[in-house]
């Protein structure tokens, strides 16, 4: 049913325009740009540690599991913080969120200045330094309240593509900080003052959005009782928690199995990620056009073959790059899918809380990969079996995916 017309279309087909459905606006776009650059600023910050890691472990000679508790705590913190920061922007809006997070994640990029000399210091300013990650869960909803929706899964995808940041720190973090220990966090610091400001004064909430009136608790609660809020957390963790995983320990795997330098390391991450970003738009475009349950599942499906494959420890040129950036399109794809998936089936007064908990969930499948391989690495001196469970992860995600989702939001 749309509008006052009823339409009769195959299951997985996309949705047909409603009546006086109009294309985006100048505002649409305008907030989608801000949110975007927002997103990957404060992504930026919260990846922050992840390329330092080896220059840290220089002078606190970490172990392997010591330098993965250090890289994951920010992706737990900002993962966990997307639930209550998802059910806030529903009820205050982004116009008031995305400035304030951004202002306050300031505060741990300087003190990761004091703190780069002591590893305790470090966990402590890292689990801080998570607020960072929690802007995905304002940005969606307003994303969301803007765009008709048989937009809004590339306009998400667009969004989606903040997730650069973790590919800007990877590039640009080590590069700055080997030509000072201190200007990275500076001109981190520096960039997201500018962007609180702008953000502060041109950032707008969608006039007549819904504004619920029942308490946090109670929002975060009706959430949690739909089936599909779980649905969509358990694919968006394969998804998204892949591609932050690889975007935390890929540097440390890159420099341990292949021998690289923290540099190079960090120059091919960024590639990884760059890959990530380009293909979440794609996924999203693909999703307005075909049933998203049905792009996840192709996408991850082909994630679990490339895992296998990156199993047998292949070479790094060109078996394991090809192998490696090719996953990072499928976790793009399967990433951007996922979320117009949610815009698909949320009704609009719930996407911020909705989106929070997946947002969560997603964030908490990055945040156990690293552990894992670390501690795997330290027993077995291999990473196949950290890759092998990715491959059955990806495999489960796209038969759910294809099997019980390709008709979710039909009519």
């Amino acid at each position: 049913m749309t509008g006052d017309h009823e339409t009769v279309r195959e299951p997985g087909a996309a949705p047909a325009p409603g009546p006086g459905e109009e294309r985006p606006s100048a505002a649409a776009w305008r907030n989608l740009v801000l949110a975007t650059v927002g997103f990957t600023l404060t992504f930026w910050a919260w990846d922050l540690v992840a390329p330092l890691a080896s220059d840290f472990d220089e002078r606190l000679h970490m172990t392997s599991f010591a330098q993965s508790v250090l890289v994951a705590v920010p992706v737990l913190v900002g993962s966990l913080g997307r639930v209550p920061v998802g059910a806030l922007t529903d009820r205050y809006g982004a116009r008031r969120l995305f400035p304030l997070v951004s202002a306050l994640t300031i505060v741990p990029v300087l003190l990761l200045i004091p703190a780069k000399g002591s590893y305790g210091a470090l966990l402590a300013v890292g689990f801080v330094l998570g607020l960072g990650g929690t802007t995905f869960a304002i940005g969606v909803p307003l994303v969301n309240g803007w765009f008709p929706p048989r937009h809004r899964g590339a306009a998400l995808g667009i969004f989606g593509m903040g997730m650069g940041g973790v590919a800007l720190s990877g590039y640009v973090t080590p590069r700055l900080y080997h030509r000072s220990e201190n200007l990275p966090f500076l001109a981190l610091a520096a960039a997201l003052a500018v962007y609180a400001v702008v953000a502060a004064v041109l950032l707008t909430d969608r006039p007549g959005r819904p504004v619920p009136s029942t308490p946090l608790t109670a929002r975060l609660a009706a959430a949690g009782r739909l089936r599909v809020t779980w649905e969509l957390s358990a694919l968006y963790a394969i998804g998204f928690g892949g591609i932050v995983a690889f975007g935390v320990y890929l540097p440390t795997y890159l420099k341990t199995w292949y021998g690289l330098s923290p540099t190079d390391a960090g120059t091919r991450a960024a590639g990884f990620a760059l890959v990530t970003v380009v293909f979440r738009p794609i996924g999203g475009w693909l999703a307005d056009r075909v049933h998203p349950a049905v792009v996840t599942a192709w996408s991850l499906g082909a994630v679990a073959l490339l895992a296998i494959v990156q199993a047998f420890d292949p070479g790094l040129v060109p078996t394991a790059t090809v192998c490696l950036l090719l996953m990072a399109a499928g976790l793009g794809a399967a990433s951007g899918a996922v979320f117009a998936l949610v815009a698909r089936v949320t009704p609009q007064p719930q996407v911020g809380s909705v989106t929070g908990i997946v947002g969560a969930v997603g964030g908490l499948g990055g945040f156990v990969p690293p552990l894992v391989m670390g501690a795997v690495y330290s027993a077995k001196d291999s990473y196949s079996i950290g890759f092998m469970l990715l491959s059955d992860l990806a495999l489960a995600g796209c038969v759910y995916a294809y099997g019980r989702m390709r008709t979710a939001g039909d009519p």
